[in-house]
Order: structure tokens, then sequence, then C-alpha cells
């Protein structure tokens, strides 16, 4: 049997997303999300749960997110999990799990409530022009 690594998630960014380069000059773009679960328990009470997930965006998609998304704003987000591991300068080991972004919709914002879909890359698309809100205008290709 294969392996499948797929992970589907929506929520609310919990930081601005932090755009860096490595020494190829890939663009690495860096934030957070948070993801809420609601449910009744057997007494009818609603509870809350609250999981804090850690992504990145690579090249294009990651300048993308860096321009049009900030704290609070909504993300749909498809992608993979990510195992790291290192050594601090104290030298003790640690780990980390995060989700690649490999395709993500913009939620929220104009267009009564529509998303933008982007994915992968395409040489014929123009370069967006921004609404007063930050977000591209729904009608208008995000670059790739």
């Amino acid at each position: 049997m294969s392996d499948y690594n797929r992970v589907v998630l929506v929520g609310n960014l919990t930081r601005d997303p932090e755009l860096s380069y490595t020494p190829s000059n890939t663009s690495v773009c860096s934030f957070g999300m948070a993801v809420n679960r609601r449910w009744g328990d057997r007494d009818g009470n609603i509870k809350d749960e609250v999981c804090y997930v850690d992504l990145t965006a690579f090249g294009k998609q990651g300048e993308t997110i860096s321009q049009y998304m900030n704290k609070g704003r909504s993300l749909l987000v498809e992608g993979r999990l990510r195992y790291q591991k290192w050594t601090n300068k104290e030298g003790q080991n640690r780990s980390k799990l995060d989700v690649v972004v490999e395709n993500f919709t913009f939620l929220g914002g104009t267009g009564g409530g529509r998303g933008r879909q982007v994915s992968a890359p395409s040489a014929s698309q123009s370069n967006p022009v921004p609404e007063d809100n930050g977000l591209p205008p729904a009608d208008v290709d995000i670059p790739f």
C-alpha cells in the first residue's frame, strides 16, 4: 500500500505572514493558522477546540500569501505534512510538524463571500490590481 500525505484546512491566520528568501533566492512564506472545531457534548454543552498550525508556502504562492493576507484573515489551504528535526544552539534536539502549502483559496472579502483559488503557476496570468481591502478582485488572475 502506498502512502498518502494530504491536508486540507480552513482557518484564520494567527499572525502576519513572514516572507524570506533562501540563498538561491526562492521565496519562503511562514505563517500560522488557527483551525476551530465546535461540537456538542452528551450534556448538550457547546465545546470549542482550537488547533494551531504552522504553514510554509514557497515561490510565487508564498509571495502572494504574504502580499494579500494578514492576521485574522480566512484561508483554505491544501498541502502536505512535513516533519523537521534540528539541533538548537544549546545542543538540544528539536522537532516540528508543519504544513507545506500546495494550493490555497482566499476566503471572505468582497464578491459576496466568493473565494479565490490559487494553485499551479501559469505564465499567461497577469498581475492583480488590489482592491481597498487588500484582496485581489475576483475577476483578476493571481500571478504565478
